[in-house]
């Protein structure tokens, strides 16, 4: 049991350690998201995809680590939480204590993730309304001004200034 207990307290430390490279990565993706550098975006998401596989990967060994703690335990191994181990090991201190600041450090770390995470994408939804508002205005300022004629019928008869419907703009 120390010994499953060890691999899940060294789980838990390798993945906070990489929820903070994480973090690092995050947070410099956000000055790059305001200049726009759409560039050095793309080598910042490829490098923390690159750790979200390896925390896939540190997680599958957790969830095998608690199966095993589970097994051992008799216990419903899908009712097990981390939180839940730390309270059964109460005559063991030392672990439940190593247990609990890993659990704590993780969740921490995470936690800062998700906030990073959420302003940067809070930043590229204010960069894409603001693309669509000057592709709006682009829009808009090809279109012309209609000419003043009218029909028998009080309806608009005008002819559009300056444009041709399906013309070639040698400008664009």
């Amino acid at each position: 049991m120390a010994s499953l207990m060890e691999d899940l307290i060294g789980v838990l430390d390798q993945e906070s350690g990489l929820y903070e490279e994480l973090l690092k990565l995050s947070g410099s993706k956000t000055p790059v998201i305001v200049a726009g550098d759409l560039d050095t975006l793309a080598v910042i998401t490829d490098d923390e995809q690159s750790v979200v596989n390896r925390i896939v990967n540190l997680d599958r060994k957790r969830e095998q680590a608690m199966k095993d703690i589970a097994n051992v335990l008799n216990k419903d191994v899908r009712s097990l939480t981390i939180t839940e181990l730390i309270s059964l090991l109460g005559k063991r201190p030392a672990e439940a204590r190593a247990l609990a600041s890993a659990r704590d450090r993780l969740k921490d770390v995470a936690g800062r993730v998700r906030l990073v995470n959420e302003q940067n994408q809070q930043l590229l939804q204010s960069s894409l309304e603001m693309v669509q508002f000057e592709m709006n205005i682009i829009q808009a300022a090809k279109k012309a001004p209609e000419t003043a004629n009218y029909t028998r019928m009080a309806g608009a008869a005008g002819a559009t200034i300056g444009y041709t419907p399906g013309g070639f703009d040698a400008k664009q």
